[in-house]
């Protein structure tokens, strides 16, 4: 229970000298960019790949059940409402704490336990501005555009499918689409996605930072930085659905 409640200060502690590092100078741009490159650019592929087949598949799987009412006009809206309130954000924040943040982990892990970090601080370079600061305000302004993104993506894929039943035009597909969608959805898609970035820059560069036991601790800093963030991710994403209901 002790060693518990020590981690807890730790993450309270390491939240706290983040807010407190990000808005003193010196600023990192370069590495901070260079990150939105390694998290953003790096990361279109796959998530191109997965929000075609998402919204492929699951306008596939939704037209069964709309059949049977009689309702197949209401696919392109039940799409866009889908793919922009929930399954958007949260594949592609599930996406990169998989892809990205293991990458975080295990990098600046790899680092401590072979003391560059040390070395950092020596040359008078502060290591926690540069390797965690840039690399949570990567995660937290990058995954919202890639959310956005591979909304549209997922629109495109539902589109092939409605098209291939229906012929139903690129224009009309996204007039319907876009019929039933607020600025609450497409706020709440941006805070989502904001809030699951910097949990995923965080639970990386956590373990990352507090790595030990050499190569083994390496590995364990990497795949606790993917399990931690999706558990808080999938709660985030309760918790936050809860509350916009709540002014919906």
């Amino acid at each position: 229970m002790k060693v518990f409640f020590l981690r807890i200060y730790d993450i309270y502690q390491f939240s706290l000298r983040f807010w407190k590092e990000a808005f003193l100078p010196p600023y990192e741009y370069k590495e901070v960019f260079n990150q939105f490159f390694e998290v953003g650019i790096k990361s279109l592929s796959i998530i191109s790949l997965t929000g075609f087949i998402t919204g492929l598949v699951f306008t596939k799987q939704s037209r069964s059940s709309l059949a049977e009412f009689g309702a197949t006009s209401w696919l392109p809206s039940l799409m866009a409402i889908a793919l922009l309130r929930a399954l958007a954000p949260l594949v592609t924040a599930l996406i990169i704490a998989g892809k990205v943040g293991s990458n975080i982990g295990a990098e600046i892990g790899s680092m401590r336990v072979t003391e560059q970090i040390e070395a950092m601080e020596v040359s008078s370079t502060n290591p926690f501005k540069f390797l965690v600061v840039s690399r949570v305000l990567a995660t937290t302004c990058i995954v919202p555009v890639l959310a956005i993104y591979m909304g549209f993506i997922g629109l495109l894929g539902a589109f092939v499918n409605v098209y291939n039943n229906e012929q139903t035009s690129f224009v009309s597909f996204f007039q319907e689409a876009f019929m039933k969608i607020t600025f609450l959805d497409l706020f709440t898609l941006v805070l989502k996605s904001a809030i699951y970035g910097y949990t995923i820059g965080m639970a990386g560069c956590f373990n990352g930072y507090y790595a030990d036991q050499g190569t083994v601790g390496v590995g364990r800093a990497a795949n606790t930085a993917v399990v931690v963030s999706m558990f808080l991710i999938f709660i985030e994403e309760m918790l936050i659905v809860t509350l916009i209901n709540t002014y919906r």
